[in-house]
């Protein structure tokens, strides 16, 4: 893995200063959303763009406003604020068709995203899908019903993890925007191909969620990969190999 360069950044009016990374190319733009309180330098993002710059792909990575190298306070953010920031840097920096993956709740940003571009742009802004334990509408299934009042009450949920060193905080504002911005239960109207990977062994987000999503999405040409011994990070080189064989595929198809 090459060591990560000084990132660039977008200046946005009255929204935080974002932090990106981005490799020029051929094809579709590969644009990488990370998970909750991830960033674009986790094993997954690092490698598809090493690949990528390698291979003469056009790479896109990014921290979402207060995480990572981003400025913003992560407690201010919503799951739209997200959406807006991926968009933001799309327009910046992606010309042409993307290619878009979403890691965990980046798979839900991932389809927030593609569902904006296709309203706004037309289908053929959204070259295809590749979800890693995609967790769309995890408001809903991710949380107790006691946890859901305490959020709610409180204004905050605080977790350990043990994917880091500091703990979870879940807002109010970022669970209310999740309510408000659920997919699983009505039609997907979004075409393109959609690749979606999971870990059997995934503790965090069901692989039936997968399947969930892959029968609300109108697409007819989703795929499933069920990953035999795979936990909910999927960072294993195996599974590396796997992403980037998946994503190469969709990005060499168009």
């Amino acid at each position: 893995m090459t060591e990560l360069a000084t990132p660039d950044y977008l200046d946005r009016s009255g929204r935080p200063r974002l932090a990106y990374r981005h490799t020029p190319g051929t094809g579709p733009t590969i644009v990488f959303l990370p998970g909750y309180m991830s960033d674009m330098a986790g094993g997954k993002a690092t490698a598809l763009f090493d690949w990528a710059a390698a291979e003469g792909h056009a790479c896109l990575l990014l921290d979402y406003a207060g995480c990572g190298l981003s400025d913003g306070l992560f407690a201010d953010q919503t799951l739209l604020d997200w959406r807006g920031d991926v968009l933001d840097l799309i327009d910046a920096a992606a010309e042409g068709p993307v290619v878009i993956v979403g890691s965990s709740m980046g798979g839900w940003l991932m389809l927030l995203t593609a569902l904006a571009l296709l309203q706004r742009d037309g289908p053929g802004r959204v070259a295809g899908l590749v979800g890693i334990a995609a967790a769309p509408d995890f408001t809903d299934w991710g949380f107790s019903d006691a946890e859901k009042a305490i959020i709610l009450a409180e204004g905050a949920l605080i977790e350990e993890t043990p994917y880091s060193d500091q703990p979870y905080m879940t807002t109010r504002g970022f669970f209310q925007s999740g309510e408000a911005n659920r997919l699983l239960d009505a039609a997907i109207p979004l075409t393109c191909p959609v690749r979606l990977l999971h870990g059997e062994e995934d503790g965090d987000v069901p692989s039936d969620i997968s399947l969930r999503l892959s029968a609300a999405l109108a697409s007819d040409d989703v795929q499933v990969t069920l990953v035999k011994g795979g936990d909910h990070r999927l960072s294993r080189d195996t599974d590396i190999a796997l992403l980037i064989d998946t994503v190469a595929r969709l990005a060499t198809s168009n």
